[in-house]
């Protein structure tokens, strides 16, 4: 329910504030006055687009606020898809700046405008004659038979089946196109993959061989100067061990007479046993290092393997290739198993197309079972709105594939005049047909299901007199359950409002402003006779004024 519209410098309006109430809100004022520039700044709190044309002051930005509360309507999980906070009640702000910039905000918080709109279904459903395509709209169709038929548990089952159906519909198709691109590469990759298993390739291979290759062409450097390292230490007739062993005797042999001559035997003792450890290293290395021309070739065929694979599949390391050789194996092995994939996927496929089509054929039976009542219902309603001869029919037409809507397409097909067959509405439906058309629907749909605030202007265009009185009784009966706010120019219409509200030009400063109030008993009187002769309302018109006010 709108709570509160606020308004400002837009078009005509310098600042309003309207606070609807429940039930029956009527709406009159003079032409030009205002009453449908109302509408489009409320179309803009519903994610409509605007230009800076709307601005009333250009150096001023323009703010147009709603304030909602839809308890009823559970749209939590839909602010949470959103990422809004939900709190009572929802407030909608618009903001136009001089530059041209808009903004939109549900609860202060930022929003784009598919948000807006999201949320505005929600909140207000505004009709006009503007709008009467939307009943030729075959969606729209479809949520009026489901509304009648309370199908909402069907639809929401259907649609749960219907994204399982295309979710395994999509993975089947990807694996196919997967396997199809993959078999071309598969032999290539095999050939690639089979190169390097073949290489036995082994993590830091590379650096291992480099390095042995390096001692291999150094080998009669490395004896030599290894030789001469031996012929020093330990081999010579002045070897610096048999030296440092002699010099160890003679600190020995005096070291009872001073701590600092034993502290230095000690010392040297330990370095003699380095030493002649070091020595005898040298001496094993030396008689292990020898010339193996053969053991160079091998290495170096191997390192030669290495090089070619890195510069063929540009890679810098053997680490490189050990991973490319995983993820060839891993191709290779999907195209392998791709089958039996394949058949798993199929099987899911034709078990989501089984359960759509059982889901589609129950929801189907729903919307076929109230066919015949919704064109009864309509008929009646039409009747009483001076349409006697109109005629409604709804066909239903099997779709070769299902949609995210069902199985089938529905059609209404409507004729307003006896011998003339039903037709497509937009064929066939005059404005004035149209509004009643979709008046007596949205009549039905209130009685059904849980509306928006309905808002109808000037919907009773090109009607009077007894079916003026049974359309506002129609609102009358609508405004029961709901929040309806009618823009209307027929006093019968005026008189049956809960509450009345009067749009008016202000012209007492520079410029004329639209101002709206809310009527008095004795105001409404006075409108009311007005709408019925004119400016200056007769005797029998202020009677009569007084006499609907009574029988509302």
């Amino acid at each position: 329910m709108l709570t509160e519209l606020y308004i400002k410098n837009y078009v005509l309006i310098d600042e309003l504030n309207l606070q609807p109430h429940q039930g029956l809100n009527i709406i009159t004022g003079e032409t030009g006055a205002g009453k449908s520039i109302m509408l489009g700044a409320i179309g803009l709190l519903l994610g409509n687009r605007a230009d800076l044309r709307v601005l009333s002051n250009e150096s001023e930005k323009c703010v147009i606020e709603g304030t909602f509360r839809i308890e009823d309507f559970h749209v939590e999980a839909l602010f949470k898809e959103l990422d809004l906070d939900y709190v009572e009640p929802i407030a909608i702000r618009r903001e136009i700046a001089p530059s041209g910039k808009s903004r939109a905000f549900v609860n202060d918080t930022p929003v784009n405008l598919e948000s807006l709109k999201q949320i505005g279904q929600y909140l207000i459903d505004v009709h006009s004659q503007h709008d009467n395509l939307l009943l030729g709209n075959q969606l729209f169709q479809l949520k009026v038979v489901d509304a009648f038929a309370n199908n909402a548990p069907a639809v929401e089952s259907y649609q749960l089946a219907y994204r399982t159906y295309q979710t395994a519909k999509s993975n089947y198709q990807k694996i196919q196109k997967e396997y199809a691109n993959s078999q071309k590469e598969y032999d290539y990759n095999l050939f690639l993959f089979e190169e390097l298993r073949k290489a036995s390739l082994q993590p830091k291979e590379q650096e291992a061989l480099e390095q042995e290759l390096q001692m291999l062409e150094g080998a009669e450097d490395i004896k030599t100067k290894l030789a001469l390292g031996a012929e020093l230490l330990s081999r010579s007739d002045v070897a610096i061990n048999d030296q440092i062993r002699q010099t160890c005797q003679a600190l020995n042999s005096i070291s009872n007479l001073s701590t600092t001559f034993s502290t230095l035997a000690e010392r040297l003792e330990s370095v003699r046993i380095e030493l002649h450890d070091i020595a005898q290293e040298i001496e094993s290395e030396e008689e292990n290092i020898e010339h193996n021309p053969v053991r160079i070739e091998e290495v170096q065929q191997r390192l030669s393997l290495l090089y070619n694979l890195q510069k063929k599949h540009q890679i810098d390391d053997t680490a490189g290739l050990l991973k490319l050789q995983k993820d060839l194996e891993n191709k290779v092995l999907k195209v392998q198993n791709f089958d039996d994939e394949l058949q798993q996927l199929k099987k899911d496929l034709e078990q989501a197309q089984k359960n759509l089509y059982l889901e589609g054929e129950a929801l189907s039976a729903t919307r076929h079972a109230v066919l015949e009542a919704i064109e009864q219902e309509v008929k009646t309603l039409l009747i009483d709105l001076g349409m006697p001869n109109a005629t409604i029919k709804i066909t239903s037409t099997r779709l070769p594939e299902p949609t995210a809507e069902g199985l089938e397409l529905l059609n209404f097909l409507f004729s307003a005049n006896k011998g003339i067959a039903p037709q497509e509405i937009s064929k066939v439906a005059s404005g004035g047909e149209f509004s009643r058309l979709m008046l007596a629907i949205k009549y039905i749909l209130a009685g059904k299901t849980s509306l928006p605030t309905l808002i109808f202007d000037e919907i009773d265009t090109g009607i009077s007199g007894e079916i003026a009185l049974k359309m506002g009784k129609m609102f009358q009966v609508m405004a029961q359950k709901h929040q309806i706010i009618s823009i209307s120019h027929l006093h019968q219409i005026a008189a049956k409002g809960n509450h009345h509200y009067f749009v008016y030009k202000d012209d007492t400063k520079d410029r004329t402003f639209s101002k709206i109030k809310r009527l008095s008993e004795a105001e409404r009187i006075t409108e009311i006779a007005q709408m019925i002769s004119g400016a200056t309302p007769s005797e029998s018109a202020i009677k009569s004024a007084k006499e609907l006010l009574e029988l509302a």
